[in-house]
């Protein structure tokens, strides 16, 4: 209850108690407050219901409170407060004080917070609503450990600043109304979609004939997050009814960074169904956020930035180097960034293409996990894409262009086993291909991708080339075969052209370049064949049922087992 007076105007401060925003045991224990420019105080004035007061004008100038410094910039005026205190003498010491400086990251200029009418949207029963969804299993999120953090995210939420200060954005649709040009003797706003239905609007609310009602339209501009979260509809040209809304709203799938599932998703998600009465989505799948190989978040200062089409391309070190020096970082930030760079990429970066780095990335997704992106592994890749020319290769030599498949060759084969006098090496592989789509289409379905690479990885390299092409290789370069031989040579033939088709198009997704290329260069199409492996029908379950041999895959693993047996003993006793 007791007070302190200013000097300058005699103004009476309170003294409050509060033991949030005070520390007893730093400086005098006592601290000034001042509400309206800091978030900190401000929160402190709501609990002791202080005094608002606001002190800088726009221009960043002293206004009426500050009393004889009105006018004075804002850091000439603190000069000149402290050199009045001496001239009262009430100055008592200065002491340095490590704290932190908010700084504009545009401007370089010192942030002083202040109060600004602000628009606001209360996000209470949207919340609700949208944590409801989560827990009725309505809508999906994946990986399913983000549901704490959505609960957490919209479980008594703050109420939503939609107004920004900025010259870009969306401008606010709201307008303030003056009568015959002046104020209101209370501020009216309204809004509307266009400013003449702002102006019926206004003329209903305060009951004046519209012709004499001026408007002013509020300069802010709508938070990024606001324009954004009205994308899943406003993209069809909502609110407008129309075909494509009603054809292409609501989605099925979103995805999209875990780093964004408040900021983006969760807003999407309140305002569709607040507007529209609809999920926007069903399904939210949230990738892994791609770091360095150390696990470091990528930053200019660390130099640890890689660019997609380096990596695609290739760039030397030197290259790497002058990306940083042609950018904006300071001189101190660039020394420190070459000398990451000269760590981790002394050679630069090798030329992996989009195929390998694609590959890669998948390969190092777990749920949950983000991504340590080491080079060198995307670099492995690129060798794996020469596994699959190199095998397209020898399947064309032992082929030719002008082989004619065996009619409705895995048809028949799916509808009995005995169909073709397949060799167990033969049925064995065709046994590995249906194991093969059935990992990709359980892999895709639950968005396990670091499995689907790693079931196409074991066959194209493990299966396919070290094992069955090795297998068939005495029987196709035989010089003399025989009838029966020739027979064994047309069903490997025939079964390696499967496999390479099948696996392709499972392939396809993940690396598109190189699978359309060697797609398009296999022999035995048709003129009813699709043009392209992108418009192909993508390998399902159903498409290699009856394929799987249990006593061929026995076979072939006891062969494999008993191999690797022996070269492990001739590698020990030489």
């Amino acid at each position: 209850g007791k007070f302190v007076v200013r000097p300058f105007n005699n103004r009476k401060i309170p003294i409050v108690l509060d033991s949030e925003l005070v520390k007893m045991d730093f400086g005098s224990g006592a601290v000034k407050i001042t509400p309206a420019h800091d978030p900190n105080d401000y929160a402190c004035g709501e609990r002791n219901n202080l005094e608002f007061i606001s002190i800088l004008n726009d221009d960043g100038t002293i206004n009426k409170h500050g009393g004889k410094f009105e006018g004075l910039m804002r850091y000439d005026a603190r000069v000149a407060v402290e050199e009045c205190l001496k001239e009262l003498n009430l100055y008592r010491d200065k002491v340095d004080n490590a704290m932190t400086i908010p700084i504009c990251s545009r401007s370089g200029d010192i942030i002083e917070p202040r109060l600004k009418p602000q628009w606001w949207v209360d996000t209470n029963d949207m919340a609700a609503k949208a944590i409801e969804s989560v827990d009725s299993g309505e809508l999906k999120i994946i990986p399913e450990f983000h549901k704490s953090t959505w609960r957490r995210w919209l479980t008594d939420p703050h109420q939503w600043c939609i107004s920004r200060q900025l010259w870009w954005g969306h401008r606010i649709p709201a307008y303030k109304v003056k009568l015959d040009n002046q104020e209101t003797e209370e501020e009216v706003w309204v809004v509307g979609h266009t400013e003449e239905e702002a102006r019926e609007n206004a003329s209903k609310k305060i009951n004046v004939d519209k012709s004499s009602i001026m408007l002013e339209q509020d300069e802010d501009v709508l938070d990024t997050w606001f324009s954004s979260g009205l994308f899943p509809m406003s993209v069809f040209g909502w609110p407008k009814p129309n075909d494509d809304l009603d054809a292409f709203f609501p989605g099925s799938l979103l995805e999209t960074g875990h780093d964004i599932l408040f900021f983006w998703v969760a807003r999407m998600v309140m305002m569709s169904q607040t507007l529209t009465g609809k999920l926007p989505f069903s399904t939210v799948y949230l990738h892994a956020i791609v770091r360095d190989r150390y696990g470091r978040k990528m930053s200019k200062s660390l130099g640890n930035i890689i660019d997609p089409i380096s990596v695609i391309e290739g760039v030397t070190l030197q290259q790497l180097h002058d990306t940083l020096k042609n950018g904006n970082l300071p001189e101190k930030e660039v020394k420190k960034a070459i000398a990451g760079q000269k760590v981790d990429y002394p050679d630069g970066i090798p030329q992996c293409g989009a195929d390998a780095l694609r590959f890669g990335l998948l390969a190092n997704i777990t749920q949950g996990q983000d991504i340590n992106l080491d080079i060198n592994n995307v670099a492995a890749n690129r060798r794996f894409c020469n596994k699959l020319w190199q095998v397209t290769r020898f399947c064309l030599g032992i082929c030719g262009k002008d082989l004619e498949p065996i009619p409705d060759f895995l048809e028949k084969l799916k509808e009995t086993s005995t169909a073709f006098p397949l060799a167990t090496r033969d049925r064995w592989i065709l046994s590995e291909l249906a194991a093969l789509v059935k990992s990709c289409d359980n892999g895709f379905r639950n968005y396990t991708f670091a499995d689907v690479t790693y079931a196409l990885s074991q066959f194209w390299t493990t299966k396919l080339c070290d094992v069955y092409v090795e297998a068939i290789k005495p029987i196709v370069y035989k010089k003399d075969p025989t009838t029966e031989d020739k027979a064994a040579i047309e069903m490997a033939r025939n079964t390696l052209l499967i496999c390479l088709d099948y696996g392709l198009k499972l392939m396809h997704p993940i690396m598109p370049f190189v699978t359309e290329e060697l797609w398009q260069r296999l022999p035995g199409k048709s003129k009813e064949s699709p043009k392209s492996i992108m418009i192909a029908p993508y390998p399902m379950p159903k498409d290699v049922e009856g394929l799987y041999s249990e006593d061929a895959v026995l076979a072939y693993t006891l062969a494999t087992e008993v191999s690797q047996k022996m070269r492990s003993l001739k590698a020990d006793y030489n």
